[in-house]
């Protein structure tokens, strides 16, 4: 067998970086498991934390709308815009990191990223 051979089916570095991009999509649980694989120097990527960090960010968001559910009517129709933006950008994340993409969400991924540096990386 060749060294060719060998090769075919070993993952590359951008491969698990896009793996583990995937992954930190995957409701809460799974982007813990992401975190703790991008910890490993071997998985760890820009494409890897980036995504990890849109994906704490919308998170985030998507915790901070809902605490307008508890304001009578007003604050019921901004939590279902705020949980349908946060969906959108999930989708949105989800595709990117599918595609081995650092494509940050509309309005606050440049923010997210920014905010987020110091604290995942």
């Amino acid at each position: 067998m060749s060294q060719l051979d060998n090769n075919i089916n070993k993952p590359t570095t951008s491969d698990k970086g896009k793996n583990v991009a995937v992954i930190s999509y995957i409701t809460l649980v799974g982007w813990v498991v992401a975190y703790v694989m991008n910890q490993d120097e071997a998985n760890r990527s820009s494409l890897s934390t980036f995504h990890l960090r849109q994906m704490a960010g919308i998170a985030i968001l998507g915790i901070v709308g809902s605490l307008f559910n508890v304001i009578p009517f007003v604050g019921w129709i901004v939590g279902l815009v705020a949980a349908l933006g946060t969906f959108v950008f999930w989708i949105m994340g989800l595709i990117s990191a599918i595609n081995g993409e650092e494509k940050p969400v509309p309005v606050v991924g440049e923010l997210i990223q920014e905010k987020l540096a110091d604290v995942i990386k």
